[in-house]
């Protein structure tokens, strides 16, 4: 028996090599999530000149804000089924398309008619992007390096955001037609380049495996593995899973049609096992609390949150703004590397209870300001802007990257890709809803009532991490389900579990 702390890194055990080419499959796949961070850093300060060019209210402000998201719901769960039938490799290279040709429109931009055009069909990228590039990284990395490669695409989604900030403040010079479409419309030209790039990329080899075409999935594990006999054992347990003879030596197999999806949504929702069901409530409530604690409004409407708390000025809002975005991107590098250390259970919950600190002081700082209506409040003032960093920092150590590293490696095989789209499905919900109503809920309870209210959900949030999460960390992919299995017990890391090989 091996314990999951031992697996993990604990107990002595001599760690295993880190494997560069693995590293660099994650790091291009997860370049598609700096295009996407891109555009959502870049819209919270290119909103404000769009507002005085194009003359739009505050509804058609929060409608064009969220529309990204609703949009993006719709591109994650025909991104499942897709990287099902043309393989994850081509479905970022799809992702990729779909987000340039986005872009282009919203750069174009000349009424709000077509900028929305330009930011759906951008959002239906960004869909197949937040879908898919987890996945990938999680299906070529081994298990001691999962956590740090998985993260990968939300540091891309970090990186990106302060592009944009960055780029707010450096196009905001221009005049006002143009600097808001240059902001938007200069993401193409990354698009168009790593769609050429990802299309160098190896396959996954356990979508390989699912085709059948067991010797390129063999050929793939021996470079992404740091020995013939570790891409052996993974070979053997990935076979075990989807349901081919271990000793099996052909270079291709022949599936089922049910085995080559057939069912899934069935084994998904309407007849899953105790342990399926149990992933899919993980996946679909971590998702759920990693934008109902408030996040999306901190990172949108940033400007208007310092605004509110007393910064005047365009160019002191964009560069209070571009604080948020360097503390995002320090946090989530901090995390990438503490996540296979710490594990996903002790940062998810650290983070949260540090996000219901900074939420409670943040709410208290805003309503003291607007009570005191018309003074200078230099303290309130400043801790306002201390308690949003604070926030921002707590919510990138953990929720922010454990929630795509943990749903991205729980599901079973067959039903990963579709099962992690319905999650990423219920983030992009949740983050359109936050961002298309919080100037409603702001101005109907105050700001600092809607933080109070966010704070309050993340209490919530908190109790759900605790009861019904398990420790992933050390463990191989293909163990996950037997996990999942143990019930609630199973949350401690020092629940046994038989490995099926220690070499994977």
């Amino acid at each position: 028996m091996a314990s999951m702390e031992g697996r993990g890194g604990g107990g002595g055990e001599i760690q295993p090599k880190f494997n560069k080419y693995a590293a660099a499959c994650a790091i291009v796949a997860s370049m598609i999530s700096i295009i996407f961070g891109y555009d959502t850093g870049v819209m919270s300060g290119a909103m404000i000149f769009i507002k005085d060019d194009l003359k739009i209210h505050d509804t058609q402000v929060e409608v064009l804000a969220g529309i990204l998201n609703i949009c993006a719901l719709v591109g994650s769960l025909l991104a499942g089924r897709t990287s099902d039938y043309i393989g994850r490799r081509y479905t970022i290279v799809v992702a990729c398309l779909i987000f340039m040709t986005g872009s282009v429109l919203m750069g174009y931009g000349p009424n709000y008619g077509i900028l929305m055009a330009g930011r759906c069909t951008a959002g239906i990228g960004v869909g197949f992007a937040l879908m898919i590039a987890p996945v990938y990284s999680a299906e070529v990395s081994s298990p001691s390096s999962r956590g740090f490669l998985t993260s990968l695409p939300e540091l891309g989604i970090s990186i990106g955001i302060l592009f944009g900030y960055i780029s707010n403040v450096i196009f905001g010079k221009l005049t006002l037609k143009l600097g808001w479409r240059l902001m938007l419309g200069i993401a193409a030209i990354p698009s168009i380049i790593l769609a050429f790039g990802i299309t160098q990329m190896p396959e996954s080899p356990r979508w390989l495996v699912m085709q059948g075409r067991l010797g390129e999935a063999k050929k793939i594990l021996l470079l992404v593995s740091n020995s013939k006999e570790e891409a052996e054992a993974r070979l053997r347990d990935i076979k075990v899973v989807a349901g081919i003879d271990e000793n099996c030596n052909e270079d291709f197999v022949k599936f089922s049609k049910k085995t080559q999806g057939e069912g899934v949504w069935k084994e998904l929702l309407l007849r899953p096992t105790p342990a399926v069901r149990w992933i899919l409530i993980a996946a679909i409530g971590i998702h759920f609390f990693e934008h109902a604690v408030g996040i999306e409004a901190v990172v949108l409407y940033s400007p208007r949150i310092f605004k509110k708390a007393g910064v005047t000025g365009k160019e002191k809002l964009l560069l209070a703004t571009v604080g948020v975005g360097l503390t995002k991107f320090v946090f989530i590098f901090i995390a990438t590397f503490l996540i296979d250390k710490v594990g996903r259970r002790r940062l998810l919950l650290t983070s949260t209870a540090g996000i219901v600190a900074s939420l409670t002081v943040l709410g208290s700082c805003l309503t003291i300001v607007e009570y005191h209506n018309g003074k200078n409040l230099l303290w309130a003032l400043s801790l306002s802007i201390i308690s949003t960093y604070v926030l921002v920092a707590f919510y990138n150590i953990g929720l922010a990257p454990v929630t795509w590293v943990y749903s991205s490696e729980i599901f079973p095989l067959k039903l990963r890709a579709q099962g992690y789209s319905i999650g990423v499905a219920v983030n992009r919900l949740m983050n359109a809803t936050i961002s298309m109503s919080f100037i409603s809920l702001y101005e109907a309870i105050t700001i600092g009532g809607a933080f109070y209210l966010f704070a309050g959900v993340s209490v919530i949030g908190w109790f759900f991490f605790y009861f019904l999460f398990p420790e992933t960390k050390g463990r191989s992919l293909e163990e996950m389900e037997l996990l999942f299995s143990k019930g609630v017990r199973a949350r401690n890391e020092s629940v046994e579990l038989q490995p099926r090989s220690n070499n994977v």
